[in-house]
Order: structure tokens, then sequence, then C-alpha cells
């Protein structure tokens, strides 16, 4: 069905990202590839004086860790891809980047202000240029 499938996992809820990694196997066109990616968010910049470079080198270390650790648990081939910066535009990119024909992202329970899925998710949907599978 899909050739180039970007699966973004969101480290803090890896069951969640195992559900999706495992429903974007299903997917995959015989030959397709499978990108894990996950997003390490910005900090505010009035936080940023106070903190290490180190914290944001060891919380992209930590991120590839989770998710190698991911592959090797579903037992199946994917490239393992860590951005930082804001979740949906980063998706956004790496779609459009590595020319993806479909993001699977899990949602997160909804606030008041996006009541039908996740923030990030939401810019997603409404950005991508490519299919996007939203898994609750």
């Amino acid at each position: 069905m899909y050739a180039k499938i970007i699966v973004a996992v969101d480290v803090a809820q890896l069951e969640k990202g195992e559900r999706i990694f495992r429903k974007a196997a299903t997917l995959l066109d015989d030959g397709g590839s499978l990108v894990l990616l996950n997003v390490v968010e910005d900090l505010p910049g009035y936080y940023v004086a106070d903190v290490s470079v180190d914290l944001m080198v060891r919380a992209r270390q930590e991120s590839e860790q989770l998710l190698l650790n991911l592959r090797e648990k579903v037992g199946l081939p994917a490239n393992v891809e860590i951005r930082q910066g804001s979740p949906a535009r980063e998706i956004l990119a790496a779609a459009e980047q590595r020319k993806a024909d479909l993001v699977i992202v899990a949602s997160h329970l909804p606030d008041i202000s996006n009541y039908f899925i996740g923030a990030t998710a939401d810019r997603v949907v409404r950005h991508a240029k490519c299919s996007v599978l939203i898994d609750r």
C-alpha cells in the first residue's frame, strides 16, 4: 500500500509507539521502508540559560536508544531518526525530505483547544503533503 512510512513516536509513550510501528508494517509495500522518528522538543528560551548543552545531547541519545530498543523488540527493519525542534514541524519536514507517502502519529488525549485530535497530530494532518494516519 505504501512505500515509505514515517512512524512518529513519542518516547514518553512507547506503548503507543509500538502499536503504530506494528500497524505501519501491515501497511508497507514489499520492499518499502519504515522510519522511526522522534522529535526532541526545544526548551523555552528562559530555561535554556540554566541548562547545559549536555542535557539536550543526552535527551537525543536516550531517544535514539529507546527507538533502537523498540525496533529490536518488534523485530522489524526501520531507520531511526532523531530531530530537534517543534514536533509537528519536524515530522512534516522529515516526511517531505524522505518523500514519505504516509505518516503515522499516535494522538494524545485532547484538551479543549484541540478537541478531536492532539495538537501535534492536528498540525501534521493540516499541513502534510502525504497521507496521515492518526491512531487513537
